[in-house]
């Protein structure tokens, strides 16, 4: 009777919710071990970059519009510059050394924002060594501060003493090194700070010194948990207030909470008191991680619901364990995932979706990643707002035009003037509906394009002769925030019908002339519609400029390139569609 009640809520789920305007989806691009990315310690920094691209490109496609991408497995970094050694993970041993021109955190900042998606960087607060076999440099804290660490576990398993306080500060101090110098979305801590393998006495020297008032050891050490969460939180405010803090706890509170649901838990076991953080609002989203099926002792059906009533005004990102799919690991079916999605959008209680982890969307288990491209995910989503960080909306963007070309309609308009907290547009979204039907800006199925970048025109291809159609356009701000729509215009595509020549593969033509002075066109042919970059290299590898950023058509498409204040030289240019990716070199001889 309990299954087939379960079976029946899940059917009603799936009929009664619809993919929603604003959903956060995202993706965990875990490094330790080189899970997901580099997919080998080995690979060069060229090959390094093909394939976080080719990540990129799977979940663009996929919908998907966040990243959360370890940057500090293990006290160590995936990014130049930093206060710790580069990743054996990265660099092949920790502490070597990367071309100066390549700084891959820098690099998936870029590329990610490219194509629209956040990028929250991902530190591991406390892990130091992962294993005996780790490599591990002279300079690594656990090397220069070996007072700081506690070793557990046959492997040995290493990571720094949460009581200290100057333990704490370091691993601050780390984080907003990176806060500061990069143009991140977010930071993002999951389960790792007291050990799953259970605390004995190896930090019993600590409590005594730095136990203060407390008496019970577990309640000291929840509470250097909930002190260093606090100080994070209020450390990115003081310097980056739009940047999100957000934290992956396990996802059990407390065995027996809510009712029915039993097994280890965080507050007891790995001393994380997630509700602690919630209630005094030091932590922009949670993101449970609810790795079980919808009924059992930990039933997902149970936990996510639960989550729900305990948000004091935050957001609730549902962690999924969609690496479960594999035979090698829990063998689910494909329909739990998406099961566990539609329970999601039920009245809105869990406003967006991160997968555990990137690989297994990408490598298609059991169709997953067909099913949210066709399905769940199948219209692009806008980011959830975060109205205690910025409630303002950008202006309007004003004075909608058109142009029409045989059966493309060409739209221009104006930027709007500053907001009164002083914000610009940073993207816009273009919505578009057939006569008789009117532009609704809350049905995501209007939604033809979003543009990456702030822009003033967009060619909507392939419209039907003797139609009407009404546009709108509306703005965003850094944190999402929409403006209202431009005035309504209608536009009545007329002319003579031409047949059109698609394709039959993807080319990138060798520009003309070659050499240039100073400007030259570029041309690419695409046989299937898809987002697409045409960017221009220096010949280190440095972004000169990008062309196209945009969803394209199938068809021949042409650019041109001016390269009046770039000095003589060599220049790279490269186009990214859907798998497609092809380099060509042009010569600018002034």
């Amino acid at each position: 009777m309990k299954r087939s009640a379960t079976i029946l809520l899940l059917l009603m789920c799936s009929i009664l919710t619809a993919q929603p305007k604003r959903e956060f989806r995202a993706a965990w691009v875990a490094t330790v071990s080189n899970i997901d990315w580099p997919l080998s310690k080995n690979h060069s920094a060229t090959q390094q970059k093909a394939d976080a691209i080719a990540i990129l490109d799977k979940h663009k496609l996929n919908n998907i519009n966040a990243i959360l991408l370890q940057v500090r497995p293990s006290c160590d970094a995936f990014y130049q510059g930093g206060l710790e050694p580069l990743s054996e993970y990265l660099v092949g041993t920790q502490g070597g050394n990367l071309s100066s021109y390549y700084d891959p955190l820098q690099f998936w900042i870029d590329e990610a924002h490219k194509r629209g998606m956040e990028l929250h960087t991902w530190f591991n607060p406390y892990r130091a060594v992962v294993s005996a076999g780790s490599s591990v440099h002279a300079t690594h804290i656990s090397k220069t501060k070996p007072e700081w660490i506690i070793t557990y576990g046959a492997s040995p398993y290493k990571l720094l003493d949460p009581g200290i306080p100057a333990v704490q500060n370091y691993s601050l101090s780390v984080i907003m090194d990176v806060v500061r110098r990069y143009n991140i979305d977010g930071v993002h801590f999951d389960d790792y700070f007291y050990p799953y393998g259970g605390m004995g006495n190896q930090d019993s020297a600590t409590f005594a010194n730095y136990k203060g008032a407390f008496t019970s050891i577990g309640d000291w050490r929840r509470n250097n948990v909930n002190r260093f969460i606090a100080s994070v939180h209020d450390s990115i405010k003081s310097v980056k207030p739009w940047v999100k803090f957000g934290v992956s706890p396990f996802g059990i509170w407390k065995s027996g909470t809510p009712s029915g649901v039993s097994g280890l838990d965080a507050y007891s076991a790995i001393y994380c008191d997630a509700v602690n953080w919630l209630q005094n609002k030091k932590v922009d989203y949670i993101t449970p991680q609810m790795y079980w099926v919808i009924g059992g002792g930990q039933d997902y059906s149970k936990l996510m619901p639960w989550w729900v009533t305990q948000l004091n005004g935050r957001h609730l990102y549902s962690g999924n364990a969609v690496y479960r799919l594999s035979a090698t690991e829990s063998n689910w079916p494909a329909s739990e995932i998406q099961n566990q999605i539609n329970l999601n959008r039920v009245n809105e209680r869990a406003l967006g979706f991160v997968a555990f982890s990137s690989k297994s969307i990408s490598n298609n288990l059991k169709g997953i990643q067909d099913s949210l491209r066709n399905n769940q995910f199948k219209y692009p989503a806008l980011h959830p707002t975060m109205p205690w960080l910025d409630n303002v909306p950008p202006l309007a963007p004003m004075n909608l035009t058109s142009t029409v070309s045989g059966s493309s309609v060409q739209l221009q308009w104006q930027k709007g003037g500053t907001a009164s907290d002083g914000d610009t547009s940073g993207y816009v979204a273009i919505y578009r509906a057939q006569s008789p039907d009117t532009v609704n800006i809350s049905n995501v199925k209007q939604i033809i394009a979003i543009t990456t970048r702030d822009t003033l025109r967009y060619t909507d291809n392939g419209r039907s002769l003797g139609a009407t159609y009404r546009y709108v356009v509306t703005a965003f701000d850094k944190l999402h925030n929409e403006s209202s729509a431009t005035a309504k215009l209608s536009v009545t595509v007329v002319g003579v019908e031409q047949e059109q020549s698609v394709p039959l593969r993807f080319t990138l033509q060798q520009n003309y002339p070659n050499p240039f002075n100073p400007s030259t066109t570029i041309s690419f042919e695409l046989p299937a519609p898809g987002q697409t970059t045409l960017t221009v290299y220096d010949i280190v590898g440095r972004e000169v400029a990008v062309l196209v950023n945009e969803l394209r058509d199938a068809g021949t498409h042409s650019v041109q390139f001016n390269g009046a204040n770039l000095a003589s030289g060599v220049y790279l240019y490269r186009i990214a569609s859907g798998a497609f990716v092809q380099t060509r070199k042009m010569v600018l001889q002034k």
